[in-house]
């Protein structure tokens, strides 16, 4: 028996709205509702200690929910019991279970925060390399070629990872390791003629505008920066949320920016 399929006109098309959800929004997620109870309990335990944020993209398109919990996407982008010691999940646990503030969550997930080596390897202190005789925020020389950027309107991704050792990026100014100025990383990489890598990373970089990220980028077109043969981009974007190059606002200049 033959089917009729009616095809849409390609201008009918409506791209789907960028929705993302955070701790305070796991209640909204629909999909969630098919779980036990006390996974979801676990859930906003850990998501009030470690940051969670997932887009309507992974939730709709790359979850099979009648695999859940055991889905790989969901493992990777829900919070999991197992992240959590016993003792910061219980002392958390007991706090969401009686009447509470804003205020003592916020304290709690702090000291909690603390105790879990927000920053592993010493990232805030080593490979930070100095400029005209101060100290570099944001920038990371690692190897001889190779410098590493943190853009601050970078910090950020479509959705977070359970596994990510970069959670701190996420949780505050104080523990945020980042930059804005696109003239000290340009003449950083100037002087320094032996980096032939530039990684712009996070978070990840891909949430930026267009007009933010060529601030970065566009200069190192120029004569001067010669020596950096490879732009190194880290980003799940094309997973994560793939319309930011077909049909997000800028999408167009973003691919132009890239070519």
């Amino acid at each position: 028996m033959q089917q009729t399929v009616k095809l849409q006109p390609a201008e009918a098309y409506q791209p789907p709205r960028f929705t993302v959800y955070q701790h305070r929004q796991i209640d909204k997620i629909e999909q969630l509702e098919k779980l036990p109870e006390h996974l979801r309990f676990q859930m906003k335990v850990v998501a009030n200690v470690f940051p969670f944020r997932v887009n309507n993209y992974v939730i709709e398109e790359l979850i099979d929910w009648d695999k859940v919990p055991n889905d790989p996407v969901f493992q990777l982008t829900f919070p999991q019991r197992g992240m959590l010691d016993d003792e910061s999940y219980e002392e958390m646990a007991a706090l969401l279970k009686r009447e509470h503030t804003p205020e003592e969550v916020f304290e709690l997930s702090t000291k909690l925060r603390q105790k879990l080596n927000p920053h592993p390897a010493g990232q805030m202190d080593k490979n930070v390399p100095t400029f005209d005789g101060e100290r570099v925020e944001g920038i990371q020389h690692k190897y001889k070629e190779t410098v590493l950027f943190f853009p601050a309107q970078g910090q950020y991704c479509h959705s977070y990872c359970t596994f990510c050792f970069r959670w701190a990026q996420f949780v505050g100014k104080a523990t945020r390791f980042n930059n804005n100025d696109e003239e000290l990383l340009h003449s950083y990489l100037e002087e320094h003629t032996e980096v032939t890598d530039l990684l712009m990373t996070g978070g990840d970089p891909m949430v930026m505008r267009t007009v933010k990220l060529r601030k970065y980028l566009e200069a190192l077109k120029e004569p001067r920066f010669d020596h950096i043969r490879t732009i190194r981009i880290g980003t799940k974007s094309l997973t994560f949320w793939p319309f930011r190059y077909v049909t997000d606002p800028d999408a167009q200049d973003l691919l132009a920016l890239l070519k």
